[in-house]
């Protein structure tokens, strides 16, 4: 299990991982899968004297996260950091032109798990953006999407980080259960959405 005992675990990423944490309040985890994460494994692994921190925030981009990356991540010092990131590129390219190529994505990216590895030697994980076809215009962005998707595989294998393949995932349960019940927006995950980020982040790291 990637766990172990006296970690500093970080969530980091935009407003699926913020999801209304209280910044006035630097240990509120937010109503979203961090606080999830962090309930289940503080009840089940108890001995282990985990420590849990989010630092989301709504509208980021990987440009935002290497603009605040020492505040943020590096003085933090985590043991585990955990991103979710890539889904406002996609989002800004349609909804106000203001897009972001996969180079430019790649390489801010890349330097924030740099330092990362170079300063910290910290564990990763790295859940994938993903997307649901709700409402309908969400299916052209499916294209910019897939690129950003492609830079977080291959950064994952690069870094050997943990992997969290949440687009399939979320592809697939709206197979299940179309429309809202996952997403709301297609972006933005329900309770359900959140609860099945959770579960897959809890396997992926090898606890479930």
């Amino acid at each position: 299990m990637l766990i172990k005992s006296g970690d500093v675990i970080l969530f980091q990423g935009d407003s699926i991982t913020d999801c209304g944490r209280n910044r006035e309040n630097p240990n509120d985890l937010g109503k979203g899968y961090s606080l999830i994460v962090a309930s289940l494994l503080m009840h089940h692994l108890r001995d282990y004297n985990l420590t849990f921190l989010n630092r989301g925030i709504g509208g980021n981009r990987v440009c935002d996260l290497e603009q605040r990356w020492e505040e943020d991540c590096i003085n933090l010092k985590p043991t585990v950091i955990s991103i979710l990131i890539g889904i406002n590129e996609v989002w800004r390219r349609y909804g106000s032109n203001d897009p972001t190529d996969a180079n430019t994505f790649e390489t801010g990216y890349r330097n924030i798990l740099s330092q990362v590895k170079t300063e910290l030697g910290a564990r990763i994980v790295l859940l994938e953006p993903f997307l649901n076809p709700y409402p309908d215009d969400r299916r052209l962005w499916r294209e910019d999407l897939e690129q950003k998707l492609d830079v977080v595989r291959r950064l994952a294998s690069e870094f050997n980080a943990v992997l969290v393949p949440l687009d399939k995932v979320f592809v697939d349960a709206y197979k299940v259960k179309p429309g809202a019940y996952y997403a709301n927006d297609g972006i933005h995950p329900s309770c359900a959405g959140h609860g099945m980020i959770a579960e897959e982040w809890l396997r992926a790291v090898g606890y479930k």
